[in-house]
């Protein structure tokens, strides 16, 4: 099978030649190892690329750096996130508004600056979708691409955790400018023909953050209208969050109407295993290595056992694509990233990932 059949196939329910991998968020130092040169993609080293090349061949060279990964690794899906928009000029000093002390006010101000805002990505931020393409087929490659419009997380925001209570209206237009904001997105990216997009966002730790009752009412229609223009045109709706999910897992995966589960934290209790006994027969499963737990601090041994527990849990009807529950920082030894790649390929019978032979990167 090509990567594309791969994924489809997983996507559809219907069994692959072997699980497909891909890493969500790959960072320095490991990106930098693999690849034997400074990893372009890595937000710490945007800058003093830019400094250094110049903002348009340093997006082009980001792109590049991330095709390498994949190639390298053996990737069937690559995610990427819009790139740095140019240097602006120097923004000329002003007073600031000021902000009201009520977490409402302050909710409904943004909303006012928000209603007020152009909602679509600007074309400079999604280069690095154009610069991914144009390599791939300069290569003669074809890997799915997964692009983010996740507008409808509550990580951090206490005002709109309080604004949910004290002003649910205020809360509820927060919501539908979240998803004016998405839907713009999304329609550049079905015009650039991304097959997968990122909807939702993060909203639980070790429980949710807010209660069912609330993310039925606030978020899940909102993700629902992104997922059903998703649909519309052909492509995949892939939910994504961190945290515990299970008190909403009903709501998250099927009233979200989503084709894919992201950010699956094994950490915080989501079993895969269990996962895919009650959905994997409906929706495709992304993950779940343990990257801030496992992979960060077990032994090789711990990482290879643990690689291949999570392929025997995802195996069967397809419906599970193999990554990390979310970025490999540098919490990560190179030698345990190393065990994940060597623990998949020696699973399915590939020959082992040898890094003193690069010769699959195109510098």
């Amino acid at each position: 099978m090509t990567s594309r059949e791969r994924i489809e196939a997983a996507l559809n329910h219907q069994e692959p030649d072997r699980t497909p991998a891909f890493e969500y968020v790959l960072l320095s130092p490991v990106a930098d190892a693999l690849l034997g040169r400074r990893y372009a993609g890595d937000p710490a080293a945007w800058e003093a690329l830019c400094r250094e090349r110049g903002w348009g061949a340093a997006v082009r060279q980001g792109a590049t750096d991330r095709l390498d990964l994949a190639c390298l690794l053996g990737h069937d899906l690559i995610y990427a996130t819009p790139n740095p928009l140019p240097p602006a000029p120097a923004a000329q000093s002003g007073s600031s508004p000021v902000i009201d002390d009520d977490p409402v006010e302050r909710v409904r101000f943004r909303n006012d600056r928000a209603a007020e805002a152009n909602p679509s990505p600007p074309d400079d931020a999604l280069l690095t979708y154009v610069c991914l393409q144009e390599e791939m087929a300069r290569r003669g490659l074809d890997l799915p691409l997964l692009a983010p419009a996740y507008a409808h997380g509550v990580w951090t925001d206490v005002d709109l955790l309080q604004t949910l209570v004290l002003a649910p209206g205020v809360a509820h237009e927060h919501f539908a400018l979240a998803t004016r904001r998405a839907l713009a997105s999304v329609e550049k990216y079905l015009a650039l023909g991304i097959d997968q997009i990122g909807v939702g966002g993060d909203f639980a730790g070790n429980r949710p953050l807010i209660s069912p009752q609330a993310y039925r009412d606030f978020i899940v229609p909102e993700v629902r209208t992104l997922s059903r223009r998703i649909h519309e045109a052909g492509r995949w709706a892939i939910n994504a969050s961190d945290g515990n999910l299970w008190p909403v897992i009903e709501d998250f995966l099927l009233g979200c109407e989503v084709d894919g589960y992201l950010e699956i934290d094994l950490h915080a209790g989501m079993d895969l295993r269990r996962l895919k006994a009650a959905y994997g027969d409906r929706v495709t499963l992304y993950g779940n290595l343990d990257c801030g737990n496992i992979l960060s601090f077990g032994s090789p041994d711990d990482v290879r056992r643990h690689t291949v527990e999570c392929l025997e849990a995802g195996l069967g009807r397809g419906g599970h694509i193999l990554c990390a529950s979310n970025a490999i920082t540098a919490s990560v030894p190179l030698e345990n990233y190393l065990a994940v790649v060597n623990a998949y390929r020696d699973f399915f019978s590939l020959p082992r990932l040898d890094l003193h032979d690069r010769r699959l990167l195109h510098p």
